[in-house]
């Protein structure tokens, strides 16, 4: 006891020390972040932090503050309006701190100091407007960074070659923004997800890089090598080799002749194009009454751009028609058969033929790799779309006309039946039902009016079990199909006013040309079909990418082909549950929904839809069986799938 007794006072100075160390500690946080809020204009979405309270207490946590123990251990602000200047000196004394995201806000300039921190673990500052070059050595000192996020950016110049330093370096997303130069050799065996497309990149890719996916490399055209299937130039292979010691006027005068020499090789080739132009024209008035060939004034949209434009114009390109074909129907058949030239598969609308759509009025709603999609107006009312594809030419007639009448026999709430074709040796024309209210692809993303407004919680989750329904039974009735759907996505899902989900353009793989199979349908962004071709596992993974398009209310650049922006929701995913920081994912136009649960439900079903390894990925029996049972949260079982989370949070680890 009188031990005990002896060791007291020390015993009282340390409790009293630690708690005047943690009092102190609260007291300069608070005063820091403080002074960081001054630093922000918009900073409305932070009104918790208030002079005199702690960031750390309970009754008066502040919001986008992570605390460990009383401590600051991180900041998490993002998505919220928030603009002016970060002030790192205010961040300086706050020892604690490991992460910071400023993600989605609309700060400008050039990027913060943040590599004074050299404590941080993760920095996240995607989604912004920041700009100009960032200083080869500016990660030097950051030794314990593990994660870095700056895409969605304009930074220009290099990209750092300080980051080939930070051994424990995990993650690096730099898409998205002006990048020049080469790729350094960043060879960390760490690092788990690697993204720099869209930028400006040029040079070969360095081997190591191998281990990501293609995707990860798109949009620079500069870039070279094995991984995206471009040959790199052999140095000095494009300069022809010079004599030393021409006389420079001898150089001169070839210079002079080449350029005639070219004057004149382009002029004749002015004068082959317009003949050739001109043979054409005859050739296609000689073909009057042939073919579809009278919607004039095609969109010139790339080809690689959506199916189905999000900007959208307010005033709709219209055309009429220009040729005829004939002046009269050539009988109905009672809705069956052959109408004109016009083949039903489908007897809801057999009330038109193809001299009706030939007087039709047109207008383009979008361009795509397989051909044009115009919204057709008849004089008796009826609106159709017409599909006009140009490589479908794998098949012949008979083959061509016995596969669209099998999607013609399919009948089901959830899918868009073709309703007739027209066969054309070079061209086919595919007809389907007009759905007025538009694609998902541009209710999500195009639409700021009414129909964008119902894109409530209840509304999406309606949609994404909607869709499982239509694929199941897809899957069903094409079982023997490697690609039931084969070409998922938003542009190919249709709302109906009720909000219903009609599934479009499925089956159509056994169509079309086997060189344009990867480039026409999205189940080839699978990353397991450019080795090992496509399974219905492919279909899974397109579904994933719509749950969580859906989700998080962002465009997926996985959609998008050599083109500048969308998000990799994939990899965002993939990092927000492994940080457990699911909400952030979310769509701000939901996230504020009582429905946090389902939310988590759901983002892990699509997680687990869209892994990496085909083996790993849900089926698609597993993955409808957990969609429907995902319930609004006053339902009776709206905690039945509870277990997915932890299970793919821990998944990730392993698969990484």
């Amino acid at each position: 006891m009188a031990l005990d007794w002896h060791f007291h006072p020390f015993l009282f100075l340390f409790i009293t020390f630690t708690l005047q160390f943690s009092l102190t500690s609260s007291v300069s946080e608070s005063e820091s972040l403080i002074r960081l809020k001054k630093s922000f204009t918009n900073a409305g979405a932070i009104s918790s932090w208030l002079p005199g309270s702690v960031p750390c207490n309970k009754q008066t946590h502040w919001r986008g503050v992570v605390c460990f123990n009383g401590i600051v251990t991180g900041l998490q602000l993002e998505s919220m309006g928030l603009s002016g200047t970060i002030d790192v000196d205010a961040l300086a004394n706050m020892q604690g701190l490991r992460s910071v995201s400023f993600a989605y806000n609309y700060f400008t300039g050039t990027i913060p100091a943040l590599n004074r921190l050299g404590y941080l673990k993760a920095v996240y500052l995607r989604g912004n407007q920041f700009s100009g070059e960032i200083p080869s050595d500016f990660f030097l000192k950051m030794k314990s960074l593990k994660k870095v996020w700056i895409s969605d950016n304009n930074f220009s110049g290099g990209i750092p070659s300080s980051l080939a330093e930070l051994s424990r370096l995990s993650e690096l997303h730099l898409e998205n923004n002006q990048f020049s130069g080469t790729i350094p050799s960043i060879d960390q065996p760490t690092l788990m997800s690697f993204n720099v497309s869209n930028n400006k990149l040029v040079g070969e890719i360095p081997p190591n890089f191998a281990r990501f996916n293609s995707s990860s490399f798109r949009g620079n055209d500069g870039l070279c090598g094995e991984k995206i299937s471009k040959g790199c130039e052999l140095p000095g292979s494009s300069e022809p080799p010079t004599d030393v010691g021409v006389d420079a006027n001898m150089m001169v005068s070839d210079n002079k002749r080449n350029s005639v020499a070219k004057t004149v090789a382009g002029f004749v080739t002015l004068a082959v194009l317009l003949v050739s132009i001109i043979a054409v024209v005859i050739f296609r008035m000689r073909r009057r009454g042939k073919d579809f060939d009278g919607i004039e004034n095609r969109s010139s949209g790339d080809a690689a751009a959506l199916e189905v434009q999000v900007s959208l114009s307010n005033r709709p390109k219209e055309m009429e028609v220009a040729k005829k074909m004939g002046s009269g129907r050539k009988g109905s058949n009672n809705g069956r058969g052959v109408v004109g030239e016009l083949v039903f598969v489908n007897n809801e609308k057999s009330v038109f033929g193809l001299p009706d759509l030939m007087k039709a009025s047109a207008e383009v709603l979008g361009n795509g790799v397989l051909g044009s999609s115009y919204k057709t107006q008849m004089a008796n009312g009826v609106v159709v779309v017409v599909k006009r594809m140009r490589e479908m030419n794998t098949l012949s007639k008979s083959q061509f006309n016995a596969e669209i009448r099998k999607l013609g026999r399919l009948h089901h709430p959830h899918i868009l039946t073709p309703l007739a074709f027209h066969y054309q040796p070079d061209e086919k024309l595919l007809i389907y039902d007009f759905v007025p209210k538009g694609s998902l692809l541009y209710l999500l993303h195009g639409d700021r009016g009414p129909s964008h407004d119902e894109l409530s919680w209840s509304v999406r989750l309606k949609i994404v079990q909607g869709i499982a329904k239509g694929l199941g039974y897809l899957h069903t009735e094409l079982a023997p199909s490697n690609l039931p759907h084969g070409n998922l996505k938003s542009s190919n899902v249709f709302l109906s006013n009720d909000n219903e989900p009609l599934l479009s353009e499925f089956g159509l793989s056994p169509l079309i040309s086997p060189p344009l199979l990867a480039q026409a349908l999205f189940g080839y962004e699978a990353p397991e079909a450019a080795e090992f071709g496509v399974s219905p596992k492919s279909d899974v993974y397109c579904l994933g990418i719509i749950i969580l398009e859906i989700l998080s209310g962002k465009l997926p650049s996985q959609y998008l082909n050599n083109a500048r922006g969308g998000t990799d929701v994939v990899q965002w995913v993939e990092s927000a549950i492994s940080d457990g920081r699911e909400t952030d994912f979310l769509d701000p136009e939901i996230a504020s929904s009582k429905n946090s649960l389902c939310h988590k439900q759901l983002l892990g079903i699509g997680a687990a839809c869209v892994r990496r390894n085909p083996e790993q990925r849900l089926d698609i029996t597993q993955a409808i069986q957990l969609i429907q049972e995902i319930e609004l949260e006053d339902g009776d079982s709206a905690g039945r799938t509870t277990q997915v989370l932890p299970s793919l949070r821990d998944g990730y680890a392993d698969a990484s």
